[in-house]
């Protein structure tokens, strides 16, 4: 056991601490002493060899890859997602231009005029009492009609 060993006790249990150095004692040391506590406290580097530099070489390049793909990525998506909001505007634009046009044209059809041209320029008639079928559909969207209505 050295010497200047110190002892601290707490509760039960004795702990051995670190001995502390005085101020004197670096003087006391001889010069071969101290060589040898400072070349205990060097720590040197690992040395590098072509492996170990090859490898961090390919794990580099393998994270720039993935990074310029990671970078290309992110742009594709913000010029699609800016390309879907162009042709969303464009079809709003078009929306609006056709409803536009369809109000313009129902407002320009004048329904007493067709059915005059139809009554006094063609020869068509109303339909009479018996001469209008009715046909219930049984929830399809359309009727084919295979035969001729009966009279």
């Amino acid at each position: 056991m050295r010497e200047n060993a110190r002892y601290y006790v707490d509760g039960s249990a004795a702990r051995q601490l670190r001995p502390q150095e005085d101020k004197y004692a670096r003087r006391r040391q001889t010069p071969q002493t101290r060589r040898a506590h400072s070349h205990r406290r060097v720590v040197k580097a690992a040395p590098m060899n072509k492996g170990y530099i090859a490898v961090m070489a390919a794990a580099f390049l393998i994270v720039c890859v993935v990074l310029t793909g990671y970078v290309k990525l992110q742009s594709n998506i913000t010029s699609h997602i800016k390309n879907i909001s162009d042709l969303e505007r464009q079809l709003n634009e078009m929306k609006l231009a056709n409803d536009e046009t369809y109000t313009k044209i129902m407002s320009s059809v004048d329904l007493e005029e067709i059915k005059r041209i139809a009554v006094s320029e063609l020869g068509m008639k109303y339909a009479k009492e018996g001469q209008v079928v009715q046909y219930t559909g049984e929830g399809n969207d359309y009727v084919r009609q295979y035969s001729d209505i009966p009279q």
